[in-house]
């Protein structure tokens, strides 16, 4: 590996490209420190914790908490996306524009950009609005007032920055932009766990459980990436055509069916719903319920919580179940794929092309989404139940969104590289 790692960098293209990658990985981690004025941090930490926010400032690099002009993260691009995504199949003349090619494809993610805008404005100016009600932010002014709107503006530039950041690395980097800017933001809030761990550990002089977490943690890695490198091929045969004097098809060949084929989107959709009560009940009692019905809402919203209780985590587990069916069928269309297949005059060999071909790749995505969606089911979970088991509080990244998607995001780039490396008849790292 260490070899291949080193030719990569003989290779000058692969070289520049690696070099930007961390250039842009540098100007993050900077802006991650830059504070937006007029924010108590202290007040921030106090009552920016739990459900939602946890998560948020995991993937923005602790930013959230800080309150840094990078507070609102890449989330705004990415919901904008799954919404285009999601309009896309709801609306007939989206489905047509994206068909059309680049053309279409350029309009649709114009209009992406445009709602990630809006989202991140929109996003900035409610949380900002309600610091100020909590008194982290020193301003007096209604819904107009200049220093809610100056903070609002400077956190949606941030989202912005970050959006154009992801683009760069997609054109001149390696990998996908946005998930390896999400990676770098839980990456960047790793070290802080880690050094935490490791003075909580020396002082209770708790080794075994440093050595349970060490081996819980390695194991799920490797559960990640089996799972998520793992396919079922489906063998397909290529009719014989003949374009002037020359033959083609006649071969076999394969269509892969990942098994994890969703990524990480049930998780956020789950634990996204899952947790909206509760922090909605924290955003309107400021964490301390004054009345009967508040104290009864807040018992409510924190039994419901992942992890909290037993039907908690089963309710989150089945809603990750649902949503994985959900979102594979919204990505994976097994009626385009087939009448794909029979436009090119390619088959399944023993099931005839159409309806009954269609049929056969409906059942077999059902089985292996089934043994995807009990995955991420474990995955999530495990997040939760992994600090019961080994009495360490401090380090969240053993399971869960943070972990899938470090190792998703690492693998992917692993794999771009290889690319690079096999175009040069270089030998890559991944067998």
């Amino acid at each position: 590996m260490l070899a291949s790692i080193m030719a990569a960098f003989r290779v000058p293209d692969l070289k520049k490209r690696i070099t930007f990658l961390f250039g842009m990985f540098a100007v993050y981690v900077i802006g991650l420190h830059i504070s937006v004025p007029g924010v108590d941090t202290a007040i921030l930490a106090e009552r920016l914790s739990g459900g939602l926010f946890d998560i948020l400032n995991a993937f923005t690099g602790g930013a959230f908490k800080k309150y840094t002009i990078f507070a609102m993260g890449i989330m705004p691009y990415i919901n904008a996306s799954i919404i285009m995504q999601l309009l896309t199949i709801a609306i007939p003349q989206l489905e047509e524009m994206q068909k059309e090619g680049a053309a279409g494809q350029k309009k649709i993610k114009l209009w992406t950009r445009w709602l990630t805008g809006a989202l991140a404005v929109f996003q900035a100016f409610g949380t900002t609005t309600w610091l100020r009600s909590m008194g982290a932010i020193q301003s007096q002014g209604g819904l107009f007032d200049p220093t809610i709107w100056w903070i609002a503006i400077t956190l949606a530039a941030g989202t912005a920055f970050l959006m154009w950041m992801g683009e760069m690395i997609t054109d001149k980097g390696i990998g996908n932009g946005v998930s390896i800017v999400i990676f770098a933001g839980i990456i960047a809030y790793l070290p802080s766990q880690a050094f935490q761990t490791l003075s909580v550990v020396y002082t209770n002089r708790s080794w075994m459980s440093l050595i349970i977490l060490i081996l819980l943690f390695v194991g799920t890695i490797a559960f990640m990436i089996a799972v998520t490198q793992a396919q079922r091929k489906i063998p397909i045969q290529h009719v014989k055509r003949v374009v002037g004097n020359k033959m083609y098809g006649g071969q076999s060949s394969f269509l892969p069916l990942k098994v994890n084929s969703a990524g990480v989107i049930p998780i956020i959709f789950a634990v996204s719903i899952q947790y909206f009560p509760l922090t909605i009940v924290n955003i309107f009692t400021h964490g301390d319920p004054q009345t009967k019905l508040g104290e009864m809402a807040q018992s409510f919203a924190n039994n419901i919580a992942p992890g909290a209780t037993w039907w908690g985590s089963l309710i989150y587990a089945l809603m990750i179940i649902g949503f994985t069916y959900f979102y594979t069928a919204v990505t994976f269309n097994v009626k385009d794929v087939s009448d794909n297949l029979k436009k090119w005059g390619s088959f399944i060999p023993g099931i005839r092309p159409g309806k009954p071909t269609q049929d056969y790749l409906d059942k077999i995505m059902t089985r292996i989404t089934l043994s995807g969606a009990i995955f991420l089911a474990i995955v999530a979970l495990l997040q939760y139940y992994v600090p019961a088991i080994t009495g360490i509080q401090t380090f969240s990244l053993v399971g869960g969104t943070s972990l899938l998607i470090v190792v998703g995001v690492a693998l992917e780039t692993m794999q771009a590289i290889e690319s690079h490396l096999l175009m040069r008849h270089y030998e890559g790292f991944i067998k």
